[in-house]
């Protein structure tokens, strides 16, 4: 059990105890356990020439030195958890049961398991490290990944090699036993809310307001007596009152300043730890040596008044990352099928265990699901890193994120919509861009020289007061090591981001991350896929030229073209009247067209190159044709009169400072049409493949452009991975690859160029807070340097101050937005 999560002894209580055995240790000349550091009073094993306090830490040892994995214990002293609790392996019996398995795992294939466990034990970096390396420990682990805030690991394992029973006893066994409840196993997870900082803010309060009614003597001059008679006591019990701040409240902020030191890198705790320890160590030399009464009351304020700043702004964090989580996949919709045979979009997030679902070529697999009809070929290459593809079978079940690739497929859905693992999928690290060298680093480099002058500024202002006022060298060293305030600095970019977020999500534009907004703010280049993206296919006229087509004939076509996306195929489907029938040996090409077999007949839709067919020497430029044919005789050619997006033109003229161009995998035939739309200095690409599509991406990186790419997600999945910044355009049907980095809502297609101006206009932003901090920290480090300001003062000042940069991030986001019209 994690510490105040769930039940009792408290982190706090726990490290009193270590504190306490260790110092004893060190009294009796008793060994300290070479793996936990517990006090090996009740038992000493010896091993190696190492001491260890029970049978359980000495076997994880020898497991790792067996391993070679002991340079565990190089990267922190002691850096184990006790042994002391033995782990009873058939506790674990339950885990061989099927139906927990399957509850409990997100992904299972022939070769591999993928699950995600939350083990509370995670404290340091050697966990991380040794959490990575189980692989070493059994060759049937493939590999582990830890999100060590979330306190999360996440293993693919060789279900043939090992079993999901014998993966969580070597857990345990090595001290990190997953925290598995019934909620995980019968299909209703719950994320358990962290409630750390409030037990410390409550115990730095109570600290805090205690300390200072025993310091009150101090502030007036009528109670002297009252200090002269009782004023040792009051310090004692002041120091008493202080320690269990020192030892738990404020252990994240020396925590974080040692990682940083280790790390050979200055964070933004040094400066707060190195005031905090002067403050209680000075406090203590006065109270012992009796020459004051200490500074224990600016000591615990000080402590409540960052832990107060530090929650609110986790509070500000939480609160960012909810509204993503509910609202970056609002578009993904997938085909529901009623009970009276209807078909209807429905969000992906507002699926329930039961429904009814349509899978189409290409498209993504939203949640577990049972086949139910079709012939399923899953692409698992997002999932698994395979990218060929696997045959399910009738009553198999299918796993979120997988990609149906020919017919599309009938399925019922066995597990509710993991919002998270979409998200997981979305960020995976086989889709994640180069790191910018943006703003973020320009904060990071500047964060890390404002705290070596704040400190430089610090020792200064000591040495200048020393030999004129002790009292004021104090105070004034330790108010500049409190006030001074790289918050701004670390919170500016990801606040301003953060929010605008927030508005582009309600105005149906949705990022990945808000790495995403910088770049979007440095793009020069513009690229547009045409049909589906530049054109409006729904609100196109149709008309059918060639042999009349029977009824049966009509069904055909419209069976064949119902197991795809693509949006003229669509638009075709939705004008042929009957129900579909059974289509066999379906296949896509990309950029091409279709083919399947009914009733014995191959049936081919798809442009003139594809059929067979010479093109029209004369060029209409407001058509596109799209070719049907039947056992390799051409029938006909259904033509599209195309109706571009509404706010086209208007887009246009204000990306007209940067380079334009198109690449249709259609021929040619709007050429004219869309030279006058996009300037003669645009450059049109036609009939190009989805691999010609990623070369010209490719081609303009290379010649030092940012490149941003805006397709359907079907045939451009290539291109939008390669740009900067890929932008998926959907409508009422899934298009959501996860090589994107945004998904655009058509209908707020018109406010492309505005999202790309109010992105330019965040960096604005992030520079005025920058500005905004500075001359908080002039002001207020000159008045500390003159002793101007007491601890205390500086303290509250603090987290004002970090209040100040969060709200001033959020109202300009806002009044920003509001001037953009978004």
């Amino acid at each position: 059990m994690s510490s105040f999560q769930g039940g009792y002894p408290s982190t706090f209580a726990k490290d009193h105890k270590k504190k306490i055995e260790m110092e004893a240790a060190l009294q009796t000349n008793v060994q300290t356990c070479y793996h936990c550091g517990d006090s090996c009073v009740d038992e000493l094993i010896l091993a190696d020439d190492k001491a260890f306090c029970c049978t359980g830490c000495k076997n994880v040892y020898e497991l790792l030195e067996e391993n070679n994995l002991c340079n565990y214990y190089n990267l922190e002293e002691n850096p184990g958890i006790t042994g002391k609790k033995p782990v009873v392996e058939s506790r674990f019996a339950y885990l061989d049961d099927a139906g927990v398995e399957a509850q409990l795992i997100s992904f299972k294939d022939d070769n591999i398991c993928k699950i995600t466990f939350y083990t509370p034990q995670m404290h340091c970096s050697s966990c991380i490290w040794l959490l990575e390396n189980l692989f070493k420990l059994n060759p049937g682990i493939s590999e582990t990944t830890v999100n060590f805030l979330r306190k999360e690991v996440s293993l693919t394992y060789f279900h043939q090699k090992v079993s999901l029973r014998e993966v969580i006893t070597l857990l345990s066994r090595i001290g990190y036993e997953p925290e598995i409840t019934l909620a995980d196993t019968d299909g209703k997870k719950t994320i358990k809310p962290s409630r750390t900082i409030i037990y410390k803010l409550g115990i730095a309060g109570f600290s805090f307001g205690n300390v200072m009614l025993l310091a009150f003597p101090d502030y007036l001059a009528f109670t002297e007596g009252l200090q002269r008679t009782f004023g040792t006591f009051f310090g004692y019990l002041s120091f008493l009152l202080a320690i269990p701040v020192f030892f738990y409240s404020a252990r994240g902020f020396f925590t974080s300043a040692w990682e940083g030191i280790r790390q050979r890198m200055v964070n933004i705790d040094l400066p707060i730890a190195t005031g905090l320890l002067a403050l209680f160590f000075t406090s203590i030399y006065e109270v012992v040596s009796g020459t004051g009464p200490g500074y224990f009351d600016s000591f615990t304020g000080l402590v409540f008044f960052m832990l107060i700043g530090k929650y609110f702004q986790q509070k500000t964090y939480d609160t960012l990352s909810f509204d993503r989580d509910y609202t970056s996949y609002f578009p993904v919709s997938v085909t529901v099928l009623k009970e009276n045979g209807e078909e209807e979009a429905v969000a992906v997030r507002n699926l329930k265990v039961g429904d009814r679902i349509r899978i189409r070529n290409q498209e993504l697999i939203p949640a577990d699901a049972i086949l139910l009809r079709g012939s399923a070929l899953i692409d698992y290459s997002f999932v698994s890193g395979e990218s060929e593809p696997v045959e399910k079978v009738m009553g198999e079940v299918i796993y979120a994120g997988g990609r149906q690739v020919g017919e599309s497929i009938e399925l019922e859905v066995v597990k509710e919509v993991s919002q998270g693992y979409l998200t997981q999928l979305w960020n995976d690290s086989v889709f994640s861009k180069e790191e910018s060298t943006g703003v973020n680093t320009y904060a990071n480099i500047a964060g890390k020289w404002f705290i070596i002058v704040t400190l430089i500024v610090a020792a200064g202002s000591l040495v200048y007061w020393v030999p004129r006022d002790t009292e004021m060298a104090m105070r004034a060293f330790t108010s500049v090591l409190i006030i001074a305030c790289p918050c701004a600095l670390s919170l500016a970019t990801p606040f301003v981001h953060g929010h605008t977020l927030r508005v582009f999500g309600r105005n149906k534009f949705y990022l990945k991350n808000t790495a995403v907004v910088e770049t979007l703010a440095k793009i020069d280049a513009v690229v547009f896929d045409k049909t589906g993206t530049l054109t409006e296919p729904s609100a196109a006229e149709l008309t059918y030229s060639g042999k009349a087509l029977t009824v049966g004939q009509e069904q055909t076509i419209k069976s064949v073209l119902s197991h795809s996306t693509h949006p003229l195929s669509q638009r075709i489907f939705q004008s042929l009247i009957g129900e579909t029938i059974a289509v066999e040996n379906f296949r896509e090409i990309a950029g091409k067209g279709l083919v399947g077999e009914v009733n014995g007949s191959i049936v081919r839709v798809g442009s003139a190159s594809y059929i067979g067919v010479k093109a029209d020497a004369v060029k209409d430029t407001l058509k596109t044709t799209v070719y049907v044919s039947f056992d390799g005789v051409v029938l006909g050619y259904y033509t599209f009169y195309n109706v571009y997006r509404q706010g086209l033109k208007g887009i246009l003229t204000d990306l007209k400072d940067k380079k334009l161009a198109v690449l249709s995998g259609d021929n040619n035939h709007e050429e004219a049409r869309l030279q006058e739309l996009l300037g003669k200095e645009a450059e049109l690409n036609f009939n190009q493949s989805p691999v010609q599509k990623l070369e010209y991406i490719q081609h303009l990186k290379k010649l030092r452009h940012q490149v941003m790419m805006v397709g359907d997600g079907l045939n451009d999945a290539g291109a939008l991975r390669q740009s900067d910044a890929g932008i998926a355009l959907t409508n009422s049907i899934t298009n959501f690859s996860p090589s994107c980095d945004a998904i655009l809502d058509a209908t707020a297609f018109d406010k492309l160029s505005k999202f790309l101006k109010f992105s330019k206009t965040t960096m604005t932003l992030i520079l005025l807070t920058f500005a905004v901090s500075l001359v908080y920290n002039v002001i207020g480090l000159t008045m500390a340097v003159m002793g101007l300001f007491t601890p205390i003062v500086s303290a509250i000042l603090m987290p004002v101050s970090t209040l100040s940069v969060m709200t001033f991030a959020t109202l300009s986001v806002k009044i920003a937005a509001k001037r953009a019209g978004l």
